[in-house]
């Protein structure tokens, strides 16, 4: 294979890659709990951007089962979040697992 090649092939996937990172980052994705008392958004790039929690849920007596909310909502936003970046890449890499390191640290993965 032509070396000169295989470079322009990266550099265009980095490009590419670097697009792909601009628009996760726009993303929102909201996760919500305790029927709906506790919501954390978060962007594709796994940045949590806010936390909503209703009055009815705050307890002064019960800090625990709060903190328990928050940690639920956030987690799975996270996860939605990370769900969607490697969708994102595997639509870059035509389905491929592409472990090169540097790479999946871009994603979130």
């Amino acid at each position: 294979m032509d070396m000169d090649k295989i470079m322009q092939q990266a550099q265009q996937l980095q490009q590419r890659m670097s697009v792909v990172q601009n628009e996760l980052a726009k993303q929102k994705i909201t996760s919500s709990v305790g029927g709906g008392m506790v919501t954390a958004v978060v962007n594709g790039k796994n940045e949590l951007l806010e936390i909503k929690i209703e009055k009815e849920v705050i307890d002064a007596d019960d800090p625990a089962m709060l903190q328990d909310l928050i940690v639920a909502a956030v987690n799975d936003a996270m996860q939605k979040s990370k769900e969607a970046a490697q969708g994102e890449m595997s639509k870059l890499t035509g389905g491929l697992n592409m472990n090169i390191p540097g790479l999946a640290g871009m994603f979130g993965a």
